[in-house]
């Protein structure tokens, strides 16, 4: 049975095209992995089929009574609720049901036999449904799912305004799953996950009874939840059975058999023409020349696409730093509250560290400590000498209403129109992405654009905040080669093992350090 029909979907930007009549069907039970490089729409596909963003040309058509679950990143939590009232909200309809039913209780008293009947009727139906739903372990619900997340280690009294960017996302995703919806709509759910929660959404996407849409660049992860894979390329929809590996396989053979035939046309074509071009003139052979270019006019081209261009991220080296990169003495990161332990760390030239452990620990805290943008709560922390440092945010947290061009000339004034455009463009950005604003680039291509700022800079120290969330595959292969190439220092946050373990030569973990205050 098709839960969701799409047909003959158009929509662009501008006049930059996304989609060109595309057509999708999702059945019930389908766990789909939906993928593509930065920048080809998988974002904007899912604001368009959540009714979000209107389409320029197509249909989106739901079965009737289907419940859709979409984790928005945008929604606002309302200060004075807690972790604990957010995720109970996940069930407000069958409280309804039960204030339904308490309202049925109440009109019993003066209801005449006949109408007792039909109330004692509606009163059974919606008890099988507060039943069937689980409505009497709804509080059972909500500690697996918040303990699975590692919400519970947070705290579910804790008022929401007081949360971490990864913790708000783990609320929103841990009320999204408890809804149960028939569709789960899921934009990069582990971007904000550390590795046991990862682990845990894994295991319960592969339990899931019901339909999902995945969009994730964490290839294992993908691999391992999902049966289907749809493909975004070049403005184009393609379906796939099986996981991430057996599309890859698939998609090269049928790249190869399409580049060989394109060869066969070509030869032909330009002997076709070769031809009418020499015998169209001589009255003798025009006859012949005319039926050669009826049969090129004919031809049914094809058409291959463009090679994408792959980024390439290498760092300039500054000079050789200090020996010491920083020394911490009895240091405690925290804003209003200490979230570290008085902590004790060094770090040497040549060293490159990943900090990992869950989030809320403070590992971008104690990366903004060392950089001196927030005040420890005590202790210091002191640098080395002759720093260069290249420092990556997690998130941007502005609307950025700059062009790209714009965005880098403003930190690279010397630079010539033409070197901003080719330092972009090696990063793997396209001239429509180019001139387009900051705030309408998906987050992989605006994660390119900060890591162009650092690469055209002479660094000998890199500091990454989650660099490889929001990248997509190719990015991400760069960005690692880079950093094991790197000669100098670097000091990273990051939730992918397959990623850093390549790259570092120390990982810290911050739940040694943590107070476990919130």
């Amino acid at each position: 049975m098709s839960i969701l029909t799409v047909k003959n979907l158009s929509h662009g930007f501008g006049d930059r095209a996304i989609f060109e009549d595309v057509s999708f069907r999702l059945l019930k039970g389908e766990h789909v992995g939906l993928i593509g490089a930065n920048g080809e729409g998988k974002s904007t596909f899912m604001n368009i089929i959540t009714g979000k963003l209107m389409p320029d040309e197509g249909s989106i058509e739901w079965s009737n009574r289907v419940r859709v679950g979409y984790m928005d990143q945008h929604v606002q939590l309302q200060k004075g609720q807690t972790i604990r009232d957010v995720l109970k909200q996940a069930f407000d309809y069958l409280f309804d049901l039960e204030k339904e039913m308490i309202g049925i209780t109440d009109k019993m008293g003066q209801a005449s036999p006949e109408e007792l009947e039909k109330l004692l009727d509606q009163m059974g139906t919606i008890q099988d449904l507060l039943d069937n739903n689980g409505f009497y372990v709804i509080d059972v619900k909500v500690e697996e799912v918040a303990g699975g997340l590692g919400l519970k280690d947070v705290g579910l009294d804790k008022d929401v305004s007081d949360l971490s960017g990864g913790q708000r996302t783990k609320v929103l995703l841990a009320k999204l799953l408890l809804e149960n919806p028939d569709i789960l709509l899921l934009d990069e759910p582990t971007n904000y996950l550390d590795e046991q929660h990862i682990e845990w959404l894994k295991i319960y996407l592969q339990n899931y009874e019901n339909a999902f849409i995945l969009i994730s660049h964490d290839i294992p992860f993908l691999n391992s939840v999902i049966n289907l894979i749809y493909h975004m390329e070049n403005k184009q929809l393609t379906r796939y059975v099986g996981d991430y590996d057996n599309f890859m396989r698939v998609y090269e053979a049928n790249k190869k058999q399409l580049e060989a035939a394109y060869e066969r046309q070509q030869k032909e074509i330009a002997k076709l023409e070769d031809f009418v071009a020499r015998n169209k003139a001589r009255v003798a052979t025009t006859g012949m020349a005319r039926a050669r270019q009826k049969k090129l006019d004919k031809i049914d081209r094809i058409e291959i696409a463009k090679e994408k261009v792959k980024p390439e991220f290498n760092f300039k080296a500054a000079r050789a730093s200090g020996k010491v990169i920083f020394e911490t003495t009895d240091l405690v990161i925290g804003y209003d509250e200490p979230l570290s332990k008085p902590l004790n760390l060094r770090m040497e030239r040549g060293d490159k560290i990943a900090l990992v452990g869950a989030n809320g620990l403070g590992k971008s805290t104690l990366l903004k400590s060392l950089l001196g943008q927030i005040k420890p709560i005590s202790g210091k922390a002191e640098l080395g000498d002759y720093q260069y440092i290249g420092y990556f945010e997690q998130e941007s947290k502005e609307t950025n209403y700059n062009t790209c061009i714009e965005e880098l000339w403003q930190d690279f004034p010397s630079f010539s129109q033409y070197e901003v455009r080719a330092a972009l463009a090696k990063c793997g950005l396209t001239t429509k992405h180019i001139e387009s604003k900051i705030m309408v680039l998906s987050g992989g291509e605006q994660a390119k654009v900060r890591l162009c700022k650092i690469i055209n800079r002479e660094t000998n120290i890199l500091i990454l905040d989650e660099p490889t969330n929001h990248l997509d595959v190719d990015a991400k292969e760069e960005l690692k080669r880079s950093l094991k190439e790197y000669k100098g220092s670097i000091l990273l946050v990051c939730h992918e093992p397959e990623f850093y373990r390549d790259v570092v030569t120390d990982i810290w973990n911050c739940e040694e350090w943590t107070t476990k205050i919130y």
